[in-house]
């Protein structure tokens, strides 16, 4: 820097008037082309760039007096630049007698000690306050490579701290969290992700980034995509939100998953105006929670819906009326249509009720070995919705064919379940001789008092999941109670 430039540069940032004193650092100039600097002049910039920084920075000469004071300085310990610039050393004013010989000895020491020296000092405000700083300081050099001076950046320790808390903090997330962390850009595309995160969504933590949302979820993508947009226009919902989606990885073990989402709205300390650098998308895994509530749920229903038709039963006169009406609960919320079917050995009158002796411990099975008939007793309507009918009887045989569910599940004494698959065809109900529609099977066998007596079949529509095993209990448990109304009856 030029004698003339220098002489602007300290008259704007705060120097003493008149000039440095001798020693004083002579701060480098922003470029080796005088003829290309902003204003033709570089005292100019050389002022700016002190104000404007957001740390505090203090220049001090060869033997201690103080050159240059920002804006920052005076900030944080209250003195201006017209009451700092020429004096000599800060003991006094900005440091207590009692910590001057650390603080001066430390700061001149940077004369002498090549690179960045840091350290924290209590320094002394205006109004006579201690405040503890980290300081870092580093000699300055003439053109022969001298040190003419050091310049001494520093900030509150407390400012310090809680910068490095907050650098700690998105370190720990993005490798020790338990929380899934994805940083969403304003293209919705992740910039950043932990390792939880990546395990979550079955890739690789760089795989994930720059792609859309939708090439790793094929299900509530769009629910994502909303909750991240509304969080960069309005700002984070109060609450968490509970998102289900699917995976596209073959390699998810259970694609669909329950994840408890929260969303931070990312902005820019540095502008004037919050500008929105993304969203921060934190999520948990709780799959497993959801799953259990839900079965607990389901198991309170089912619990009273058998409450329920044992109560209804227990005021029906006729006992197949009370089958039909544990049918009729047993379907809400559960199948979408019933059927029992009773078994007739081959002499026996169709319809007719069997003797408890007939087919010895197995009552219902051909004396000649042979297997049994299965006559429809009651059914669901196939049509519109309706209670449970008592098919008249005498009744002819269904002609199930070889094979058939309900047919196994006699021979077994236990359930069976099938279901039609995504590939079947349109005759795949109609070829069991079920009502249309149906792509889900249960059979149970109807037991009572040592004796088989029947099958009831629960069918379901492809608008729900395929039977499961507590399905079968629960359709076992209702199966029992239909059996016992019918022994009632005579009609096993």
């Amino acid at each position: 820097m030029t004698a003339s430039s220098a002489s602007s540069a300290e008259h704007r940032s705060g120097t003493a008037p008149g000039g440095p004193p001798e020693g004083a650092p002579q701060l480098p100039p922003s470029g080796t082309d005088p003829g290309n600097r902003l204003y033709g002049d570089d005292s100019g910039l050389l002022a700016a760039l002190l104000e404007g920084m957001d740390t505090a920075l203090i220049a001090l000469g060869a033997d201690g007096t103080v050159t240059h004071w920002n804006r920052e300085a005076e900030s944080i310990l209250g003195w201006t630049a017209a009451e700092a610039v020429g004096r000599r050393g800060l003991t006094g004013w900005a440091v207590r007698k009692e910590d001057a010989g650390e603080v001066e000895s430390g700061l001149l020491a940077a004369l002498r000690a090549p690179g960045r020296q840091v350290h924290e000092y209590a320094l002394l405000t205006k109004d006579g306050h201690r405040v503890l700083v980290r300081t870092q300081s580093s000699a300055v050099r003439g053109h022969d490579g001298r040190a003419v001076g050091i310049y001494c950046a520093f900030s509150e320790v407390r400012t310090q701290i809680d910068l490095e808390r907050s650098i700690a903090l998105s370190e720990a997330l993005f490798d020790d969290a338990s929380w899934g962390v994805v940083l969403v850009d304003a293209d919705l595309r992740p910039a950043a992700v932990n390792a939880r995160a990546a395990r979550a969504l079955c890739t690789g933590r760089t795989a994930l980034l720059g792609r859309p949302l939708g090439e790793l979820l094929s299900q509530g993508v769009e629910e994502l995509e909303g909750a991240v947009q509304h969080v960069l226009a309005q700002g984070a919902p109060p609450d968490p939100a509970e998102l289900w989606v699917t995976l596209r990885s073959a390699e998810a073990e259970r694609p669909r998953r329950c994840w408890r989402s929260g969303f931070v709205r990312l902005a820019s300390p540095l502008s004037e105006e919050p500008s929105p650098l993304g969203v921060a998308w934190l999520f948990q895994d709780i799959t497993d929670i959801k799953q259990a509530e839900r079965d607990g749920a389901l198991l309170r229903f089912r619990s009273q819906q058998l409450h329920r038709a044992g109560r209804a039963a227990a005021e029906c006169p006729d006992p197949v009326e009370a089958a039909a009406v544990h049918l009729d609960y047993a379907l809400a919320g559960f199948a979408d249509h019933g059927l029992v079917d009773l078994a007739q050995p081959d002499g026996a009158a169709a319809g007719g009720p069997l003797d408890a002796s007939d087919g010895g411990p197995e009552g219902g099975a051909d004396r000649t070995g042979g297997p049994p008939r299965l006559v429809r007793a009651l059914a669901s309507p196939a049509g519109s919705p309706g209670p449970c009918l008592a098919l008249p009887g005498p009744g002819l045989p269904v002609a199930y064919p070889q094979g058939h569910p309900a047919a196994q599940a006699h021979e077994r004494r236990g359930s069976v379940r099938t279901s039609a698959g995504h590939d079947a065809d349109d005759g795949w109900a109609a070829d069991r001789k079920w009502p249309e529609g149906s792509v889900h099977g249960l059979c149970v066998v109807l037991r009572s008092r040592g004796r088989t007596l029947g099958v009831a079949t629960f069918l379901r529509t492809p608008a729900r999941r395929p039977f499961d095993r507590a399905d079968a209990s629960y359709a076992e448990e209702v199966a029992a109670r239909i059996a016992a109304a019918l022994d009632l009856a005579g009609a096993g």
